[in-house]
């Protein structure tokens, strides 16, 4: 049954029915995030991405406020690929608010990080992230990284139902 149902998600992915689905990419430096965007489009990725700079940034977008005021807050990401060294907020911080509120203790978040720091990966699994993944040095390897993270993610993961 579950094969079933991965081969139906990727039946679904394959017709462009899942790209509606936001992915939120929080990442400060703009080599990481053009190589980050890169890898997503290269592998697939169909989905939109939004793109915070900071950690401030990326939580009024997920809270609709500051200058996201406007955007629907009801309209969730279907993942978070979060770097840890941020300014403003770091993404540990990112990630204890997140868990913290009801609205967005489910979303899923990738942290996706150089830090090669044990406390950091403690850290970020001990705050409630998903996966902690190093940033491979080598474009090809950052590809098949990304592409994994494409097909459990955005093609085989079901997130909860929202509002539950």
């Amino acid at each position: 049954m579950r094969e079933n149902q991965g081969a139906q998600a990727l039946q679904r992915w394959a017709r462009g029915e899942m790209s509606t689905k936001v992915i939120l990419l929080v990442e400060d430096n703009p080599d990481d995030e053009l190589l980050t965007l890169r890898a997503l489009k290269k592998t697939g990725v169909r989905n939109e991405v939004v793109v915070a700079h900071d950690g401030v940034e990326a939580l009024d977008y997920l809270f609709a406020s500051g200058t996201y005021a406007g955007r629907d807050p009801a309209i969730m990401p279907q993942l978070i690929l979060l770097d840890l060294k941020l300014p403003r907020v770091d993404g540990l911080e990112v990630l204890k608010r997140l868990r913290s509120d009801e609205r967005t203790r489910r979303l899923p978040v990738v942290i996706l990080t150089s830090s090669r720091e044990q406390q950091d990966m403690l850290d970020g699994y001990g705050l409630g992230a998903n996966s902690y993944i190093r940033k491979p040095v080598d474009f090809e390897q950052f590809i098949s990284a990304v592409e994994q993270l494409r097909l459990y993610w955005l093609v085989l993961n079901e997130a909860p139902p929202r509002g539950v």
